[in-house]
């Protein structure tokens, strides 16, 4: 009887199936902790989104503008040692934690909140 050859990959599906494995977590170690500069660079003239229900747009100036499910907030941003940090109305407002691989950030609090992620891509409006 001849012997069925099952891939590597196979296996390593069927394992992350019956774990209940989140796919999009595959490549979570590829994201790097960016640096204060690093976060600018990546930021500045650039908007954050989900690309379906949110986007916040990082102006050059430190002008932040939020839009999530047709509500407007406005604020500014900056950089804190290594971190991003918001001014905006509470609960909102706060420091994050930013890593990132290629398009692809993740935003992580410092306090309270939860975890944002989101690729980066160019403003889709003017000012």
């Amino acid at each position: 009887m001849p012997r069925k050859i099952i891939s590597v990959g196979t296996i390593a599906a069927s394992i992350a199936m019956l774990l209940g494995v989140d796919g999009r977590h595959a490549f979570a170690d590829d994201l790097k902790k960016l640096s204060g500069a690093q976060i600018r660079a990546k930021l500045a003239g650039k908007q954050f989104t989900d690309e379906v229900h949110w986007r916040d747009v990082y102006e050059r100036d430190g002008t932040f503008r939020g839009y999530s499910m047709g509500r407007k907030s406005t604020g500014k941003w900056s950089i804190h040692g290594d971190e991003l940090c918001l001014e905006l109305p509470a609960p909102d407002d706060g420091c994050f934690e930013v890593t990132a691989s290629g398009r692809r950030v993740v935003m992580t609090p410092m306090g309270n909140g939860l975890v944002i992620e989101g690729v980066i891509e160019p403003i889709s409006d003017p000012k």
